[in-house]
């Protein structure tokens, strides 16, 4: 099968690369290598891969990179939280735009394929939290008075109460609260709305938790949390943990989120929808910066403030992906982080 993978040069799209090409698929990249993820090219690309540099947003070269491809695994977007508002141009641009022009070169090729997209847990908002008066509840947005105040857990928006946050199924209401998250909503959307015209094509939106792991990139806004604490502990500096350490996330090995997409791109029955990718278990931010500390590093440093856009809690059900994309993640939490604080993180090839 030749499989066309966007933004395959990328910390989750190399894993993918690697996986498919063990499998004895033939692999093509398209990538531009955004400087906001890469410092130069990088290292440990597969040279058993195809790779071409170039934007997908250049749609005069679909027509050429598209002929013989039967899946599309679409991980090109720009991810994280960012530096601040003014990067919402190059999200819709690179997330939502990108999407779009590479549905019209697919709807101009007539494809009718697999394609398979990186979506994030950031669709889901806050997550699902359970009022013991009024059941399960949609908490509002969190106010800045209380974040400044330290009062950094939603209540209950019937009657001001506490409430216990859950695991978050795929069917869960969608509420994104950050120009991150509204750009991989849409990208579901668009997608979705192409299945629905072009009978044949199968769409798998896979909705990756906090992912970790060998490749990550290094000290960017854009990088990950994991990979932030990373690099603090290599300076020898504590890593600074907002609010109290408490946000509770599921963190799952970039190479399970490499096997998740190569389930949905090669399995006999395709997978229909949106899947949650995860671990199934949540730990909190603090509990990663501990885990991710060496002897002799100091002790990671609860700062408290916030950052405007987070939410607290989102953890997911990990049971639709088992038992419809035959999904569940091998490497454990212990395991993946320990092998974490010394894997080599995203550097310039030699």
């Amino acid at each position: 099968m030749k499989v066309l993978i966007t933004g395959g040069a990328g910390f989750i799209g190399s894993h993918i690369v690697d996986e498919l090409v063990a499998a004895g698929h033939e692999t093509f990249v398209v990538d531009d290598l955004d400087p906001a993820a890469h410092h130069g090219m990088p290292a440990g690309l597969n040279p058993a891969a195809t790779y071409e540099w170039r934007d997908v947003r250049d749609a005069g070269e679909w027509p050429r990179l598209l002929q013989g491809v039967d899946a599309v695994c679409h991980q090109a977007a720009k991810v994280g939280l960012g530096v601040d508002f003014a990067d919402v141009a190059d999200y819709v641009g690179r997330n939502d735009f990108a999407t779009a022009v590479l549905l019209r070169a697919l709807h101009d090729t007539a494809f009718t394929g697999r394609l398979v997209l990186a979506s994030s847990m950031v669709v889901y908002g806050e997550g699902r939290y359970h009022c013991p008066t009024h059941g399960v509840v949609r908490p509002g947005p969190r106010l800045v008075a209380d974040l400044e105040a330290g009062n950094y857990e939603p209540p209950c928006p019937e009657c001001d109460g506490d409430l216990m946050p859950e695991a978050v199924p795929e069917d869960h209401w969608l509420d994104p609260r950050n120009v991150y998250a509204t750009t991989k909503l849409a990208q579901e959307g668009l997608c979705n709305a192409y299945e629905r015209e072009h009978p044949g094509c199968v769409v798998t939106s896979l909705r990756y938790h906090n992912v970790y792991g060998p490749r990550m990139p290094r000290d960017t806004p854009y990088a990950g949390v994991a990979s932030l604490f990373r690099s603090a502990y290599e300076r020898g500096e504590a890593p600074r943990v907002f609010e109290d350490g408490g946000q509770r996330r599921d963190f799952v090995h970039v190479a399970d989120v490499a096997h998740a997409n190569v389930l949905a791109l090669t399995n006999e029955e395709p997978a229909i929808g949106a899947f949650n990718v995860c671990t199934g278990t949540p730990h909190t931010i603090l509990d990663m910066a501990q885990a991710l500390r060496t002897e002799g590093s100091p002790a990671p440093q609860v700062v408290g403030g916030y950052r405007l856009g987070d939410i607290r809690h989102v953890f997911a059900s990990a049971d639709r992906a088992a038992t419809q994309l035959g999904f569940r993640a091998a490497i454990s939490f212990e395991d993946g982080m320990r092998e974490f604080t010394t894997s080599p993180l995203r550097s310039i090839a030699d």
